[in-house]
């Protein structure tokens, strides 16, 4: 159905995708823009405006008479969730419709006690910063959640969630609904970095590879402007591809050889220790990285070697035009990133390489609830959401 033809909610809901960009805009503008009667364009920004999705700006100069309205997205009109569930920590964030956080929270939080556990902190966390901010859940439009395992989209269940024990299958969405009850999206932690590095720094990039290095390893992959879930939901799960560097070396995925059996944050660790270095943690990795320690900045290195192995494959596959290394690991700086580069630009044909930007990443600690917030902004400013949402 195109927007000329379109009458009724639906309009309505055509007509702010255009406004949705946050370009102000004229009436009349948008009459030309769609080929609609300004008769028409003037209902449904009425319209719009009524449900106080668009909100008039700053009037344009007049070349005589009354002056133009513009109208742009109004970010403040909705509230969005947003939840980042690591292995041992969580983060909670409030945005608004353009994905600008307002108020956060972040706390340690072990992902092994369970859904409900984890999930209830998440709902009287989320009601706390609302309240902080004299909001209520009616003013939420959707939650966004990442999770460290693999996800079935279609129901946002984990599935075989190797960290998660008693996560298999577990209603994500449904059981969080019953709580605060709104549209529930949930995604593979990784995927929502993606879309949060995308949007943060990169949001004319078709062709992009998150990679989180932590306490796993993992790849958010997009192409041609869409995140790739895969057929199961693990695409980009390059931490269990075999290194030839790790013949015989055990992961807890029952294979060995794993790229997170050796580059991994517990993996470096696990080196120096044999080395006689003191490191039980990523964290003392990094620390020691941090104060010079030679033996740390050389297995990093080697850790960022290995991973660019898998890489390589990954840019002929792919072709990205931008890989953004992030996760808690990145926090070594460009050690392991300079180890990645070796491999890549050394083993990638020139053509795959000539314009590939291997960077750390721009969103940093925020990737995630960036992610998870656009991942509940385009659902809840979604066509068939919003056209819903008129005829409520």
């Amino acid at each position: 159905m195109t927007i000329e033809s379109s009458s009724g909610a639906a309009g309505v809901s055509q007509l702010f995708q255009l406004l949705r960009d946050g370009v102000p805009r004229t009436r009349a503008e948008l009459a030309k823009s769609t080929g609609l009667a300004r008769s028409t364009i003037a209902a449904r920004v009425d319209e719009l405006m009524r449900l106080g999705l668009i909100t008039p700006i700053a009037e344009t100069v007049s070349t005589g008479g009354r002056p133009p309205s513009l109208f742009a997205l109004n970010p403040s009109a909705r509230l969005v969730l947003a939840a980042d569930i690591g292995a041992s920590h969580a983060t909670l964030a409030v945005t608004d419709l353009a994905g600008a956080i307002i108020a956060e929270h972040s706390e340690p939080l072990d992902v092994r006690l369970g859904p409900v556990p984890v999930l209830t902190w998440l709902v009287e966390n989320a009601e706390a910063l609302l309240v902080s901010m004299g909001r209520t859940r009616r003013d939420l439009a959707a939650i966004g959640i990442g999770i460290p395992g693999p996800v079935e989209h279609s129901t946002g269940q984990p599935v075989n969630p190797p960290i998660m024990p008693g996560w298999d299958r577990f209603d994500v969405p449904g059981w969080v609904r019953q709580h605060l009850d709104v549209p529930v999206l949930v995604d593979n932690d990784v995927n929502i970095m993606a879309l949060g590095e995308r949007a943060l720094a990169y949001p004319g990039v078709e062709h992009l590879m998150f990679v989180k290095i932590a306490t796993g390893i993992g790849a958010g992959v997009i192409s041609g402007g869409t995140l790739q879930r895969g057929a199961q939901g693990i695409a980009g799960d390059i931490g269990h591809v075999r290194v030839a560097r790790g013949a015989g070396v055990p992961c807890h995925c029952g294979n060995t050889g794993c790229l997170e059996a050796l580059a991994s944050g517990p993996a470096i660790a696990r080196t120096l220790r044999a080395q006689g270095v003191d490191a039980e943690t990523g964290n003392d990795v990094i620390d020691l990285v941090k104060r010079g320690n030679i033996d740390a900045i050389q297995a990093v290195r080697q850790a960022g070697r290995d991973i660019g192995e898998v890489l390589t494959a990954c840019v002929s596959l792919i072709n990205p035009s931008v890989i953004a290394i992030g996760g808690s690991m990145a926090r070594v700086g460009e050690h392991l990133i300079a180890g990645v580069r070796e491999v890549v630009y050394t083993r990638s044909i020139p053509l795959a390489t000539e314009h590939l930007a291997i960077v750390q990443s721009a969103a940093a600690q925020n990737a995630a609830v960036l992610g998870a917030s656009m991942l509940a902004i385009e659902h809840a400013l979604s066509p068939d959401s919003l056209t819903a949402l008129v005829t409520a």
